[in-house]
């Protein structure tokens, strides 16, 4: 059931950044990025996307705060190594 609810989460992130008016206004456009989870901070992580296609592997972390959008790792399964490990630190 919590893998469920999780999906739905983050299907509601990646359709919220995409359709929501305030984001819009605020933010560079979400098109090219595909969230798959978020660091608990309000940042999102996810694939670089092209017309809705996963372009590459690499991983993008977007800071809220100030809109960048960061390469973090070089494919999924590192992202989680480091994640675990604590390499990446938000």
């Amino acid at each position: 059931m919590k893998v469920l609810e999780f999906g739905r989460q983050i299907i509601e992130e990646n359709v919220d950044r995409r359709t929501d008016e305030v984001f819009k206004d605020t933010y560079m456009p979400f098109d090219c990025l595909l969230f798959f989870g978020d660091a608990g901070n309000g940042d999102l992580f996810g694939f670089s996307i092209v017309n809705g296609d996963i372009q590459s592997n690499n991983i993008f972390v977007w800071n809220h705060e100030d809109d960048s959008r960061t390469w973090i790792a070089p494919y999924l399964e590192e992202f989680l190594i480091w994640w675990s490990e604590g390499t990446i630190s938000i």
